[in-house]
């Protein structure tokens, strides 16, 4: 189906590999066309000179943004199963999203209150760049079943892992990288707990 394969493809290339494709379709797919695709995805959302308060509130958004596409999709899906699957994810990305804001009120010790926090935020970006609308009209038909949900999340989470690493590289201050790097480390995390989802569905 192609998501433990971009899945695969993103862990590839965020480990320094230059030429990683993801075919559309499988390898029955290939024509002997070259494959082609935007190795920059998602970098717009920085600039680079950030700091790591604003990038703590980017990667907030990112993760309140997938958090609802999950109780969306959750909403919309009628097998019982699947919508557990979606709600348990949902779940995940809040449990990142208290990380994050633990993360920001060490860094800014006066900000106490996490609803004034959240009016910050702009969460219309899912984790690894992609915008809601635009995931769903890609990969609607691949999203039918526990399996195919758990391979389209543990894409996005190795997607938003090798986005924030690309991030660390980009920052220009030591604060910055390092955490955006921790920001990657909890997205290993992720994957582990999905990992460990698709062997109880599998």
């Amino acid at each position: 189906m192609g998501g433990r394969s971009r899945a695969a493809a993103q862990l590839l290339a965020g480990k320094g590999f230059n030429e990683v494709y993801n075919l559309k379709g499988g390898i029955k797919a290939w024509q002997g066309h070259t494959a082609f695709g935007p190795a920059e995805m998602g970098m717009i959302l920085l600039r680079g000179d950030e700091t790591s308060q604003e990038i703590i509130v980017l990667a907030y958004g990112m993760e309140d943004g997938l958090a609802g596409f999950y109780k969306s999709l959750a909403e919309s899906m009628d097998d019982s199963e699947v919508v557990s699957v979606l709600n348990k994810l949902a779940k995940i990305e809040e449990k990142h999203k208290q990380r994050l804001f633990d993360l920001y009120i060490t860094l800014e010790p006066t900000v106490t209150d996490r609803e004034a926090f959240e009016g910050n935020i702009v969460s219309d970006m899912m984790e690894g760049g992609f915008t809601t609308e635009d995931f769903l009209e890609q990969n609607r038909d691949s999203m039918k079943t526990v399996p195919d949900m758990l391979s389209i999340a543990m894409m996005l989470e190795t997607q938003a892992m090798d986005l924030y690493m690309r991030y660390s590289e980009k920052a220009k201050d030591d604060k910055s990288k390092t955490v955006l790097y921790d920001i990657a480390e909890e997205e290993k995390a992720h994957l582990a707990s999905l990992g460990r989802l698709m062997e109880q569905r599998t």
